[in-house]
């Protein structure tokens, strides 16, 4: 299968002064409604011997900066702002000496309760999943950094066959292929994932052939990940607490189911809902989160047979895990307790992709989102 190329990327040999090689700057995008203390976006620095986090700071004050995303120049921050009219994007500009978040500018995400966002691969547009208003856009981003006048849209029509979560459509991600060709929209309300051929030029996203891939009805699919072969995906549902892993076929972007495997434990009967997927960066582990069980399942990937097998559900300090995600280096996972108010480092087993505490936290009230901020990226056609 080959990949084809639209962009080049190089890693620049100046890196911003807040990394080293031994600690990598982390951001947390929270909710700030309801009684607590959260203001915004915060910051901190993982060591990457240790796994300590440092204590929090706030960079920018932020209605409900839910779910964030950073440029791949390391120089911009994205931040939706979640809530139950129209919705919103914001930019900022990341201060290179403090690691602090300047406002920049703010558009319309296109619909109500935006939930999720992406960039493309080489830094040109922002792609905003909008839950409540069950569609997808396109935000073209200046070389400033600033957010331009949105140029795509998608509508998503249907329901399926939970009464009370798939009434209609419920857009919870947008994902962007490797090769920058097309973008995957995880829709809970009607179980399924929307492919859009992506159009980086002029910032569109226009239906693909074939428009979708189906999950089993009841589903819920929530996040969506590529394995770094470029080759495989995968969804996390959240309703029915699965994960379904695809081939991928970069040429036409078609999607083929393989495999289906629950996140639970038999013996569990409680009431669960999945939030967060990630894949390791070796490709030999996959990640799920179960809010309920309050656990992270850990699977191991069969490149051979092209399947998952369980290894493990790590429960340690875990409640309400709403986010998680691995630092670069694979070392570490970084759990974000929704319901705990804190987030909890773990060291991976490179071995086995086990989870082993650490024993280092931090207090953030309600966080939702984590996101790694390293060495700057030159990207150019």
């Amino acid at each position: 299968m080959r990949m084809r190329a639209f962009f080049t990327v190089t890693i620049s040999l100046a890196v911003l002064s807040t990394v080293s090689a031994e600690s990598l700057p982390v951001y947390f995008g929270t909710y700030t409604r309801g009684d607590n203390s959260s203001k915004g976006i915060y910051r901190s620095m993982l060591d990457l011997e240790t796994g300590k986090l440092s204590d929090p700071v706030l960079a920018a004050e932020a209605k409900n900066p839910s779910f964030l995303e950073i440029h791949p120049n390391g120089k911009f921050l994205y931040a939706v702002s979640e809530s139950g009219g129209p919705g919103s994007v914001s930019a900022y500009a990341i201060d290179k000496d403090t690691g602090d978040l300047r406002f920049l500018n703010q558009r319309p995400s296109g619909g109500a309760g935006p939930c999720h966002v992406s960039i493309d691969h080489v830094g040109r547009n922002l792609l905003v999943a909008n839950y409540g208003g069950g569609n997808a856009s396109v935000i073209p981003i200046k070389s400033n950094g600033r957010l331009g006048k949105p140029t795509g849209f998608a509508q998503h029509a249907g329901s399926s066959v939970n009464p009370k979560r798939q009434k209609g459509p419920h857009a919870h991600s947008i994902n962007v292929s490797p090769d920058n060709r097309f973008a995957f929209v995880a829709d809970l309300g009607i179980d399924k994932i929307m492919i859009y051929r992506l159009d980086i030029e002029k910032g569109a996203i226009v239906a693909n052939s074939p428009p979708f891939a189906k999950v089993k009805p009841g589903a819920g699919p929530r996040h969506f990940a590529f394995h770094p072969n470029g080759k495989y995906a995968y969804v996390i549902n959240e309703l029915d607490c699965t994960v379904t892993a695809f081939a991928y076929e970069s040429s036409s972007g078609h999607l083929t189911e393989i495999q289906t495997i629950t996140t639970l434990p038999k013996s569990f009967d409680g009431s669960n809902a999945c939030a967060e997927i990630r894949v390791h960066p070796s490709g030999k582990f996959l990640y799920g989160s179960n809010r309920g069980h309050d656990s992270i399942v850990v699977y191991q990937v069969d490149l051979a047979k092209e399947t998952l097998t369980f290894i493990e559900h790590e429960t340690a300090d875990i409640k309400t895990p709403r986010n998680f995600n691995i630092d670069p280096t694979g070392k570490f996972c970084l759990v974000a307790n929704q319901g705990k108010d804190s987030v909890v480092v773990f060291r991976i087993d490179q071995e086995n992709g086990a989870l082993e505490p650490t024993g280092h936290k931090i207090s953030i009230a309600r966080p939702v989102c984590i996101r790694y901020s390293g060495p700057s990226r030159n990207v150019s056609e």
